[in-house]
């Protein structure tokens, strides 16, 4: 028996065959209407093979309320799977399809389709015995050749990392899409990228990228944190950071994931929609959060020794208005003497202090003070800020040159 599993566990163990004992990395790919999953599985297939063998586990989803054209393609990717895995398979990976049709309508989406992969993925390493590698992967997304050997190098080399982010590079240009969409994700991808080095630059420690389809986790920490959660979107964005909470959470940066740029209205929110919005406006430019907000947050962080002293007057007449206001919504002052009372130093009241002000907190912060007086910027703008004040360097307005520049700094 798997304590997770009898507590947390979404449905049974679908695949009866005993994995080989070599397995040491199952990939999980959710996959609704897509269709081209065929694509993603040969770019794992024709991957450098690692020391351990590998599993893929696709899980072929829909909701009970499905529309017939959702189950069409579902049926045609079922077939598709079905000659892919009679074709010549290197032996050191196997791949697996789940079919979880049917699914309440109250949670199926991206969320739950994860969750049943990497439940699946727990219980094949707990008949193994084994703290196994769990990867997200996307049925649109391709790889480097050396993707499977670098994860597997990079968890034996931080043997203490609960699990990590992976780095990723959407294509900027080519035939495959319009030069519209292309234009769109290059500006999209600038935008996570900002936001994440704004982060770094208010020096938070959850400074990650959260991606959906470019993350890996050990199955003992999966466990430890609950497992994958069932939102219909932005399930990557929660559950890594319950991962990153534990700390010594890592970043591959020597391979790469490729995800798609195209349209999709498969989630409320991400990247498809984000496409999709910027193709349907016709808006020729980008906005983003403006970077004076992290400015006020930097300044403000500046202040947890003084909060840690119990002065939070001091700090309260020192910051911007509209930040004051969103904290004392927060509680702030209660909080602070929470935080104050369950800890015997300054390292502990930080490390609670960030515990209660993560990820989800200053996002929330964000969008506040985006609608209280720091209206959206031109995302060339809060780049070139950025770049100027953080990273003391100069890079054109283009938005592909912004872009390549963040990639290499976050590479390095």
């Amino acid at each position: 028996m798997n304590f997770y599993l009898e507590k947390y566990g979404f449905c049974p163990p679908y695949i009866t065959n005993t994995p080989s004992s070599k397995v040491g990395t199952i990939i999980v790919i959710p996959c609704f209407n897509e269709p081209d999953l065929v694509r993603s599985l040969q770019s794992l297939k024709h991957s450098t093979a690692p020391n351990s063998e590998v599993e893929v586990i696709v899980v072929l989803n829909s909701s009970e309320i499905a529309q017939d054209d959702v189950l069409a393609q579902n049926q045609s990717t079922q077939e598709e799977f079905d000659a892919f895995i009679n074709e010549d398979i290197p032996s050191w990976i196997s791949f697996h399809l789940i079919h979880s049709p049917n699914l309440p309508k109250k949670h199926a989406g991206v969320g739950l389709a994860r969750k049943i992969g990497m439940d699946e993925a727990v219980s094949r390493f707990h008949q193994l015995n084994k703290d196994g590698i769990i990867v997200c992967f996307d049925a649109d997304s391709l790889c480097e050749r050396n993707y499977l050997v670098e994860i597997e190098k990079h968890f034996e080399e931080h043997p203490k990392s609960p699990g990590c982010s992976i780095h990723f590079e959407h294509p900027t240009d080519g035939n495959e899409f319009d030069s519209n969409i292309y234009e769109g994700i290059i500006n999209y991808e600038l935008h996570l990228r900002y936001y994440n080095q704004c982060f770094r630059f208010c020096e938070l420690p959850y400074a990650f990228h959260t991606v959906g389809s470019s993350m890996a986790v050990r199955s003992s920490a999966y466990q430890k944190q609950g497992g994958m959660n069932k939102r219909k979107a932005g399930e990557d964005f929660y559950f890594l950071h319950k991962i990153i909470a534990l700390g010594n959470f890592t970043e591959l940066k020597s391979s790469m994931v490729i995800p798609s740029p195209r349209i999709s209205d498969r989630v409320p929110f991400g990247t498809g929609k984000a496409i999709g919005d910027w193709v349907e406006t016709g808006e020729k430019e980008y906005y983003t959060y403006s970077f004076e907000i992290f400015r006020a947050l930097k300044y403000f962080l500046s202040f947890i020794p003084e909060m840690y002293k119990g002065d939070f007057n001091t700090v309260s007449d020192q910051i911007n208005p509209n930040f004051k206001l969103y904290l004392e919504n927060i509680g702030i002052e209660n909080k602070l003497k929470e935080l104050k009372s369950n800890t015997k130093d300054f390292k502990g009241f930080q490390k609670r202090f960030f515990f209660w002000f993560d990820a989800f907190q200053i996002l929330k912060l964000v969008h506040y003070m985006q609608e209280n007086g720091f209206q959206r910027q031109s995302i060339n703008e809060a780049v070139n800020l950025l770049f100027e004040e953080s990273l003391s360097i100069k890079v054109s307005s283009s938005s592909k040159d912004q872009l390549l520049a963040l990639r290499e700094i976050e590479k390095n």
